[in-house]
């Protein structure tokens, strides 16, 4: 079995994401065992996201280029800059795209094929 013994990765994404459709066909020709979480369809888990933001990659998480946050008011922005865990939980599509964890810490944001290699 060409998987056996390997790093089982969750992926947390949008699925129409360019970057997590890249980083998931990746995975899938290389034969990696992977879970993909679409924050779209399935929302974000409040306790993970904590858990997210309380890393070294919180920095990282909040997607400043997206066009969810242009509309966001500058109130909003400011707040996101100092509290951003609501703002991230109304709109899970402001967060950097994909996740990608061992199903405890995340190893990557945004996809890296170099990054990942170290882990598969």
């Amino acid at each position: 079995m060409p998987s056996e013994g390997r790093i089982h990765l969750h992926l947390y994404g949008i699925r129409n994401c360019d970057s997590c459709r890249s980083a998931l066909k990746w995975l899938e020709t290389r034969r990696v065992p992977h879970t993909f979480h679409d924050f779209r369809t399935e929302g974000m888990n409040e306790t993970l996201l904590k858990d997210w933001l309380a890393s070294s990659h919180a920095p990282y998480l909040l997607n400043r280029r997206s066009t969810t946050w242009r509309q966001l008011s500058e109130q909003a922005r400011q707040q996101a800059e100092t509290d951003p865990l609501p703002l991230l939980l109304e709109h899970p599509t402001l967060i950097k795209r994909p996740v990608i964890t061992d199903g405890k810490i995340i190893l990557d944001i945004g996809f890296s094929p170099g990054h990942l290699e170290d882990y598969i």
